[in-house]
């Protein structure tokens, strides 16, 4: 039996192009192997997570008529296992469904339907509840979708109705260390059921969620023998031998691990190929400071689309050091990216000069610093109207959950490729990214992170360091330590306190930012819903 696992990259909505890619992904199968099995992700029809699109009266139109579609010119051949949303009985299921000369013959409701996290499944389906075994080709094919194998339950069912190879349709999306997750867990069900199990899963970036692909298949012993690659569309073949009731895949290709800088690397630039390409931009503009967070989303920028598809604005104030003009000159000209220089000075003193009767007799404070940003914001987002370029923001992590950023300044913009990024992780990617070729200045790393909105200031003016601001971050934000459990761990409580503060007074200031890739498991966005409007401090 010859199963192709089809890891493709869906958009969400694109119901006729969705579809397409299923047809040719068959007919491609079809000719190169008789009666082939073709395995696609979850939600293939409609793309993965549909979210509130699964409201829409029009929907199940839609899946209808894509499966149809499929229905009529699918090759009879190939047995097609794909995924979609449709209403039966009255209630919204989450399915996979088997196609096969010209009709539907089976279909699975998934059963599981998480709600933690990133999903919110149970807004919008109702669970299925039972296993969905066929015969196909002389082998017992069981299926089950994506959460189904995370927990025991689903998995025991399929075996014990007699399934001896089982096809699990995923939308699994990536955060660090989720693809070794997802290996032990997989192979934890192989063994406590002596299945093989066949793990196809999505690829692509939607919004802030990158999906890796990563799809493999195991053997009943939980050792893999056909492992795709990840965060690239990908069809790659497996191949099902049993006999008696017993059966196994046979070892074929298999991609090695990715490091974990090398994997997030990947997500970043996938994640931001595919929000620049599925809404349509021709390019994107950013502001290079000279500075390091500026530069690394300028490298991730040029892999993802190319340096034509980039331009690069310098904006120097009276605090600008020369230094900083030279080496965003120098990374755009290493990537070949168009580079403008603007100045902000005459902006600014237009605006000081507009509201010099408002500042009368206050002292200068934030509020020129902020002024500074905005200008620059003004400028970036001008380009964006006039040439239709999408506004990269450049600020990471550590610097969104502390607010240190300008609502509508260096925050104006419409996609921010380090969000989830702390800043520690942002020198090791520069670090990996020299280590593919030259693009950043070693002196852009080496120096003493700063803004330039004043003079000699240095981020550690206001924030405390960032090997210290990063670790109480992931305590707070992605584990959720209480500040007195992270001051247990040793860090000062000065420290804790004030950065503490500072991320529970700025969730204002998290929910206008832009989205950005997600490659934690708590980042600012879906995963992480507080109210703005709170008492909720310290000691609470």
């Amino acid at each position: 039996m010859h199963i192709l696992m089809a890891q493709i990259n869906t958009t969400v909505g694109d119901f006729t192009g969705n579809t397409d890619q299923v047809i040719v992904a068959a007919e491609q199968a079809c000719a190169q192997h008789d009666s082939p099995i073709v395995v696609f992700p979850e939600l293939t029809l409609s793309g993965y997570p549909p979210e509130d699109l699964l409201l829409r009266p029009a929907l199940c139109k839609r899946v209808s008529d894509a499966l149809e579609r499929l229905c009529s010119d699918l090759p009879g051949s190939a047995w097609v296992i794909v995924g979609y949303p449709i209403r039966r009985e009255g209630a919204l299921y989450n399915c996979a469904g088997v196609i096969h000369q010209g009709e539907l013959v089976a279909e699975y409701r998934k059963c599981e339907l998480p709600n933690y996290q990133v999903f919110d499944e149970k807004r919008y389906f109702t669970a299925g509840s039972q296993p969905c075994v066929l015969d196909i080709e002389g082998v017992r094919v069981g299926l089950s979708i994506c959460e189904d194998i995370w927990v025991p339950g689903p998995t025991a069912a399929t075996a014990a109705a007699g399934a001896q190879l089982l096809i699990n349709l995923n939308a699994s999306p990536y955060h660090r260390g989720k693809q070794q997750q997802r290996l032990e867990l997989v192979s934890q069900r192989c063994k406590d059921n002596k299945l093989a199990v066949v793990y196809v899963n999505q690829v692509g970036g939607q919004d802030e969620l990158v999906f890796d692909g990563g799809s493999f298949a195991m053997n009943p012993e939980g050792s893999v023998a056909v492992q795709a690659p990840r965060f690239q569309n990908a069809t790659t073949w497996c191949e099902y031998s049993g006999e008696a009731g017993a059966g196994a895949l046979r070892t074929s290709s298999i991609e090695p691990p990715l490091d974990e800088l090398a994997a997030i690397w990947q997500a970043l630039v996938l994640g931001m190929r595919d929000y620049v390409n599925k809404n349509g931009f021709p390019g994107v503009v950013l502001g290079l400071s000279g500075g390091v967070d500026s530069a690394l989303t300028l490298a991730v920028a040029v892999d993802a689309l190319g340096p034509e598809r980039v331009q690069a604005v310098m904006m120097p104030f009276r605090y600008t050091s020369d230094i900083s003009i030279a080496d965003a000159a120098q990374q755009s000209a290493t990537l070949g990216v168009r580079h403008s220089v603007i100045s902000i000075e005459p902006i600014y003193e237009s605006f000081l000069a507009a509201l010099q009767d408002e500042f009368a007799g206050l002292e200068p404070d934030t509020t020129e610093e902020n002024l500074q940003a905005r200008c620059r914001g003004v400028l970036l987002m001008s380009l964006s109207n006039k040439k239709r370029s999408l506004v990269l923001t450049t600020g990471n992590k550590s610097e969104l959950a502390v607010g240190y950023s300008t609502l509508y300044g260096d925050m104006a913009g419409g996609f921010d490729v380090l969000k989830d990024v702390p800043k520690t992780l942002v020198y090791a990617l520069c670090h990996y990214r020299n280590s593919l070729g030259p693009c950043i200045p070693e002196r852009v790393i080496e120096r003493p992170p700063s803004a330039e909105l004043a003079p000699d200031q240095k981020d550690e003016d206001s924030l405390p360091p960032y090997e210290v601001l990063d670790r109480i971050l992931e305590l707070y934000v992605e584990r959720d330590y209480s500040a007195e459990a992270i001051i247990a761990e040793g860090i000062d409580r000065a420290d804790v306190e004030r950065a503490v503060r500072l991320v529970d007074i700025n969730e204002y200031k998290r929910r206008q930012a832009p989205v950005g890739v997600r490659i934690t498991q708590r980042g600012f966005g879906r995963d992480r819903r507080y109210p703005i409007t709170s008492a909720w401090r310290i000691g609470s």
